[in-house]
């Protein structure tokens, strides 16, 4: 990477003066593409934030989960405020003495297995949240797209609703049709006017909607939306390695690490320690020594471990469910994004040309008169309806490719 950098900056050191004073801005270095809208949004989205907030805290319980239990010193005043000779504090016997926990039955141990299974799975929440950043870009990168390329239809179409608003006039002024024909050719221009009015007021919200997730503005590349892959065989549908899956699996070891808790917690610790008591009356001290062991007598940890294990057979039923939703999903994925191709390839290439060229024969007929103006009208309808069906397969089959790769984005590697 370095050595990459360092070539790049050699290379453009290397620029004459002569283009340096002369700057060129081409539409590919204003250009916001795809991958660049998401590395924008990806690195500032809040839900990269909260995921990489998960990962701190999982990393500080795992520092917890090491920690051995503090010791405690207790301090004992015996024989005080009594009767007799022990009416005042001349018999007191003061104990200081030093409590040490002792935990048995590998609880530490257990504990760090519980935050070592945690700590992995922040990681794999934080790869699924980047994941859920591109697809959202993706759509909302998608949407603004479309909805420029509708704006550039609706526009088109007001333009040639406009020319046939004035071929109309010109052919009632010179008596060659009825009146109704300018009144209706003018239906059609104030329709498409105001075709034009709603899809720039779609468009406009579709760039804010991206614009507020990215960050940034420019003109989009709006050839991006065409670009169709070649037809191959449809990979088998299957939910091994998806961030999905891995992320059930992250969950059943929770689980497994939660039941090794559950049964560490059933061993009784002790408490041990040395102590120093003084004897008033003498003045002498001595020393203690105490060890102290709770009896699981009402709590004998069952309950726990009998809780754990359920919670892992519902970890390990709900990894079992993800599964067959996950290749579900994946094949309803790949049917919608097939038949978004399919269709895009129709409407956008023969249909598309077919309806072209109708519009084209009908225009010219119009004006000399061959076809009636509800030909024309048909057929411009025709072209409208099918470069805007062309627009809306290219933006579901990019939707539906988008999601499909975000049911197959593949688990990060451990230690990467």
């Amino acid at each position: 990477m370095i050595r990459t950098l360092a070539a790049l900056l050699a290379a453009a050191s290397c620029i004459p003066m002569a283009q340096a004073r002369e700057p060129v801005t081409t539409v590919a270095d204003t250009t916001l593409t795809l991958d660049d809208a998401v590395i924008a949004a990806g690195g500032s989205a809040p839900a990269a934030q909260a995921a990489q907030a998960g990962i701190d805290a999982a990393r500080a319980a795992r520092t917890v989960a090491g920690l051995r239990p503090n010791p405690a010193i207790q301090a004992q005043v015996e024989n005080v405020a009594g009767s007799g000779p022990y009416g005042g504090f001349d018999s007191a016997e003061s104990t200081v003495s030093l409590a040490m926990p002792i935990e048995l039955g590998r609880k530490r141990s257990a504990r760090i297995a519980v935050a070592d299974a945690q700590a992995s799975r922040a990681l794999l929440t934080a790869a699924i949240a980047q994941a859920d950043i591109r697809l959202q870009v993706t759509q909302l990168y998608v949407e603004a797209v479309a909805a420029e390329r509708r704006l550039g239809t609706a526009r088109d179409q007001a333009r040639i609703a406009a020319d046939a608003a004035h071929a109309a006039m010109i052919r009632v002024q010179a008596g060659r049709a009825s009146p109704i024909e300018q009144q209706r050719a003018d239906v059609a221009r104030i329709n498409a006017d105001a075709a034009v009015e709603r899809a720039s007021r779609l468009t406009d919200a579709a760039r804010a909607n991206l614009m507020r997730r990215v960050g940034r503005s420019g003109p989009l590349d709006l050839g991006w939306l065409d670009r169709l892959p070649g037809q191959g065989p449809e990979v088998p549908a299957s939910a091994a390695g998806t961030l999905a899956l891995v992320a059930a699996d992250a969950d059943l070891a929770i689980a497994d690490a939660g039941v090794g808790l559950a049964r560490s917690q059933r061993v009784p610790d002790l408490e041990v320690g040395p102590g120093v008591r003084r004897l008033s009356q003498t003045g002498d001290t001595a020393l203690v020594f105490s060890l102290s062991m709770p009896i699981p007598l009402f709590n004998s940890g069952r309950a726990a471990v009998a809780q754990a294990h359920a919670q892992r057979a519902q970890a390990d039923a709900q990894k079992r469910l993800t599964a067959l939703d996950i290749e579900q999903a994946i094949t309803d994925a790949q049917a919608e994004a097939a038949n978004a191709a399919i269709t895009a390839r129709a409407t956008a290439g023969p249909a598309l040309a077919a309806a072209q060229e109708a519009a084209r024969i009908a225009r010219i007929g119009y004006r000399e008169g061959k076809f009636g103006q509800l030909d024309l009208l048909d057929a411009e309808r025709t072209l409208a309806d099918t470069r805007i069906a062309a627009i809306d397969a290219l933006a579901a089959y990019h939707n539906a490719r988008a999601q499909l790769e975000r049911l197959t984005t593949p688990a990060p590697q451990q230690g990467n």
